[in-house]
């Protein structure tokens, strides 16, 4: 339970870095919190977090692309960012995934 938990809010904190560094305070300030739902232990609270974390995974694949595309442009090497972008992208889909365990589930009741 413990690894879900703070696998979840390491990925939240990971894209609320990146956000800090494109200087969406909103964005930064809705990471922190997203954590938070897991005080309410109700299944729309589990469904919002898990939600969140696929909309994030889809995020960092975003930014891997243009990230990719930008580099190109610039004749500038590009396969290590996508390395680390796609790692971090399934860290966070991995973190949404384990949500939806049997224990994570019988937590958190219809």
């Amino acid at each position: 339970m413990a690894l879900r938990l703070s696998l979840y809010i390491l990925a939240a904190l990971l894209l609320g870095a990146h956000f800090l560094r494109a200087g969406s305070l909103a964005l930064v300030t809705l990471c922190l919190a997203a954590p938070l739902l897991f005080a309410w232990r109700s299944r729309w609270s589990l469904i919002a977090l898990q939600l969140l974390a696929y909309i994030a995974a889809a995020t960092w694949i975003a930014v891997a692309l243009q990230l990719v595309q930008m580099r190109q442009q610039l004749g500038q090497p590009w396969t290590t960012a996508v390395i680390i972008l796609g790692a971090v992208a399934l860290l966070t889909l991995l973190a949404g995934l384990l949500l939806n365990s049997k224990t994570i589930r019988a937590r958190y009741p219809d």
